[in-house]
């Protein structure tokens, strides 16, 4: 993995987590912002442009990748290079929680 990726998207914007993390299954824009909805309650929108915009800069990226078209709606899915960027960023999230909580943290 090149170490400029890793620079841009680690630490990971709440919004770039949650396109990574919804796209370990085949989704499209619209479907992303439901399920990132219902995942927070209601405390995180993505809005169209800010979600699009992600989706072209990590498609762009090779973090996901274009699968089809469906009713005029472009869906994506993860790569392995996402799935990568996407499991570092999880790890530092659950140090940052295990240290907050006192407890030390066994990287996997």
């Amino acid at each position: 993995m090149e170490e400029r990726l890793k620079r841009i998207y680690i630490p990971m914007t709440e919004t770039g987590f949650y396109i990574l993390f919804c796209l370990t299954e085949e989704m499209h824009g619209y479907n992303i912002g439901k399920k990132v909805q219902e995942l927070t309650q209601g405390e995180v929108t993505l809005t169209p442009g800010t979600m699009y915009g992600s989706l072209s800069k990590m498609e762009k990226d090779g973090l996901i990748t274009f699968v089809r078209e469906e009713e005029k709606r472009k869906l994506y899915i993860i790569t392995e290079l996402g799935r990568q960027i996407l499991d570092i960023e999880m790890k530092r999230i659950e140090r940052l929680y295990k240290n907050s909580r006192g407890e030390s943290y066994e990287g996997r």
